[in-house]
């Protein structure tokens, strides 16, 4: 696991490693994704998820009781061939995502290659 250099993120990740380990599984397999694609990526707290940032925010993970939910804060913008996204506001879209295949099955690598 890599840790983050933000001390609320890395005890967000504590957190939810030691409540709920099949949620920490997708938490940290998008984290890693968003890292690998973007290893410059600035990660902090906000609205209870972790929010990502490169010259500006441009989405964040959130756990809820049900699923994870990958943000795209201009995911209205982004091709969505498949319709994956949900979602209905001006700009954000997102991806609910309740087990480790989908990460795959919903194509999070695609929708991550599109971040400008």
């Amino acid at each position: 696991m890599k840790k983050s250099k933000d001390k609320k993120v890395q005890e967000f990740l504590n957190d939810i490693r030691m409540l709920n380990g099949d949620k920490f599984s997708i938490l940290q397999k998008l984290r890693e994704m968003v890292i690998q694609q973007f290893p410059e990526v600035g990660e902090r707290m906000m609205y209870g998820g972790i929010m990502f940032s490169l010259k500006e925010d441009f989405g964040g993970i959130f756990v809820y009781k049900k699923h994870i939910s990958f943000e795209f804060g201009n995911g209205a913008k982004m091709k969505d061939p498949k319709g994956l996204l949900e979602g209905s506001g001006k700009l954000r879209r997102h991806l609910k995502l309740t087990s480790l295949s989908e990460i795959a099955d919903k194509d999070v690598g695609f929708f991550l290659k599109q971040v400008p």
